[in-house]
């Protein structure tokens, strides 16, 4: 299973690696007018990575305590209005995420539902990564189509539609040949239809 990559750079680390991490404004371009890019821009990249990864110590936690600390580091850097207001949206759909899934299954293809309709992909890869990890057959299988089809949006959002066409016709099949397992959930059709459409806007899948 590859991770994400950035159309310009190829990570050699595996999946599941950490990512590097710094706060050091040293490493940013002082630039307050970059537009928020993760594929471009290594501020916007770290912020969306480190975000992320926040994510799932917020989920053990059931606290937003790890975002907060990770958010708070990053504004002290004076970033451009872009990346401030993501990461605002981003703390905003966290607080959300962990209210809805405070009553909820332990279940994490839910939760990873739970995020796909807030908008949040890159944080459905995130956490479907890390179980999948952990399965083995079908349901690895399931993961990994639903960490493709998340990725989707992660690239059709900046405009790489190519990239975005490439991952749907990976999950199409294994989310067809999954239906019966995904109509537990949601309607397995939406979503499907949604990778042969790549291009149009996500769907929402529970509600």
């Amino acid at each position: 299973m590859k991770t994400l990559k950035t159309p310009k750079q190829a990570s050699s680390k595996q999946p599941g690696a950490k990512r590097e991490t710094s706060f050091s404004g040293s490493l940013y371009k002082n630039d307050r007018q970059t537009p928020f890019d993760p594929f471009q821009d290594r501020l916007s990249r770290d912020i969306r990575n480190q975000l992320s990864e926040s994510l799932l110590p917020c989920l053990q936690a059931m606290s937003l305590d790890p975002v907060r600390e990770v958010a708070n580091r990053f504004l002290a850097l004076n970033p451009g209005p872009e990346q401030v207001a993501y990461i605002e949206r981003r703390l905003a759909l966290f607080e959300q995420f962990l209210k809805r899934i405070a009553d909820g299954p332990e279940d994490v293809l839910w939760q990873g539902l739970v995020l796909w309709d807030l908008g949040l992909h890159f944080e459905v890869h995130e956490i479907l990564e890390h179980a999948w990890h952990r399965t083995r057959g079908q349901e690895k299988l399931l993961l990994q189509a639903m960490i493709r089809a998340a990725g989707v949006y992660i690239k059709a959002d900046y405009g790489y539609f190519e990239a975005a066409g490439k991952l749907a016709a990976k999950a199409l099949p294994v989310l067809e040949a999954q239906r019966q397992r995904l109509a537990g959930y949601i309607e397995p059709e939406r979503l499907c239809d949604a990778m042969r459409n790549p291009t149009a806007a996500a769907p929402i899948l529970l509600g």
